[in-house]
């Protein structure tokens, strides 16, 4: 039997930077991965954008502290993990949308987010050659940006291993023994763990993994494709998320990464709910045809390679964030709807001073994304 203060289930967008701020506390921290690095799961799947601009009070919370750890991760770690602070831009293309996003913005003002209505002028200024028939404006917040999936990872697994955080590859969870609603023992392919802390941070495998323990995770992943261009010279810089709906696809997004690159993905309509990670011959047809569309100048770009990842998703596209009470030890940070690699540096700092510190100051956060909440809506800019 290995004994640790904290088990983290899962080494990717959530459970790798988990890591270390709570071995930075100082607690004997493992990480049990059953691929064969960190990352090795949806992290990899990742395009890369980070926004505070939600419509709710506990991601926001949570991406503005991954935007601050963002901007100093170079100064302070001295590691380069390509951040870039180019901005998220929404251009608005009918009134309907506008009146939308209009609203929103009294509510994300509230939170202190930087983020206005800009006129088509500033939107063309931001993307030169976009698509102005008929552009009415749209939302731009500056302090959004971008960074490596790869390389955050990887970053934070050298910090947490710094820390005294042991991480265990190749080994997969395939039971628990519990006690008087406390879970005594974690089993895996290989060995057997103990922690008064258990952390699930299992991804799309959330449901299966609670299966094990004997809770209903309502995490159903869908899929979604991404890809990639050659680098050229940057002609923009912000995430441009296009907001519109077809027969055939919802919103898509894209952005000029920090070696040139145009990252992009679209989310299919309706969804397609299961665990194939292949890559279609579907996508690139849909997903192209709209880009240009909206932004002419993307025409002569080649796509060097696609790839398809999920989006563990919950009933109301909110993550499940928080101790359950059927198991007193057990701390759920799950479902995050395809945004995990934006939360996971906040979440895991936040996590850290909950499970290390008994902080009360997240409460907020714990009370609206709880388990035990109604699942009923959606977040508006999901």
């Amino acid at each position: 039997m290995k004994n640790f203060d904290v088990i983290i289930i899962g080494a990717g967008s959530i459970g790798v930077p988990a890591a270390y701020y709570l071995a930075r506390k100082g607690l004997k921290t493992c990480v049990l991965e059953k691929l064969p690095s960190e990352g090795r799961g949806q992290n990899r799947a990742a395009i890369g954008g980070i926004r505070a601009t939600h419509s709710d009070p506990a991601k926001i919370k949570i991406c503005q502290l991954t935007i601050e750890i963002m901007n100093r991760f170079r100064n302070e770690h001295g590691i380069d993990v390509d951040w870039i602070d180019g901005g998220y831009l929404f251009p608005v293309y009918d009134n309907v949308l506008e009146d939308k996003l209009k609203k929103l913005l009294g509510v994300q003002k509230k939170f202190n987010l930087n983020i206005d209505w800009i006129n088509p002028g500033k939107v063309d200024e931001l993307v030169p050659g976009i698509n102005s028939h008929n552009l009415l404006g749209g939302t731009f917040s500056p302090e959004d940006g971008s960074a490596s999936p790869l390389k955050v990872a990887g970053a934070y697994l050298k910090l947490a291993r710094e820390n005294n955080a042991e991480f265990f590859f190749n080994e997969e969870v395939t039971g628990f023994e519990t006690d008087n609603g406390i879970i005594r023992t974690v089993i895996t392919n290989k060995d057997k763990y103990s922690a008064g802390i258990i952390i699930d941070a299992s991804g799309g495998y959330a449901r299966d993994t609670g299966n094990l323990y004997g809770l209903e995770i309502p995490v159903d992943p869908d899929c979604h494709e991404a890809g990639i261009t050659e680098p050229v010279q940057p002609f923009f810089r912000p995430m441009v998320v296009d907001l519109r709906t077809d027969d055939q696809s919802a919103n898509y997004y894209f952005y000029q990464n920090k070696e040139g690159q145009v990252v992009f993905c679209i989310t299919p309509r309706p969804r397609i709910f299961g665990k194939d990670t292949d890559n279609t011959s579907v996508f690139l047809p849909l997903v192209v045809k709209r880009m240009l569309n909206l932004y002419p100048r993307l025409r002569n770009l080649r796509i060097r390679r696609t790839w398809r990842g999920l989006y563990p998703m919950t009933p109301d596209g909110f993550p499940i964030v928080g101790f359950t009470k059927e198991i007193k030890n057990l701390f759920l940070a799950v479902g995050m709807c395809g945004q995990g690699f934006m939360l996971g540096p906040g979440l895991g700092m936040i996590m850290s001073e909950i499970i290390a510190d008994n902080s009360d100051k997240y409460d907020f956060i714990l009370d609206q994304l709880t388990l035990y909440r109604e699942f009923a809506g959606t977040e508006v800019l999901k």
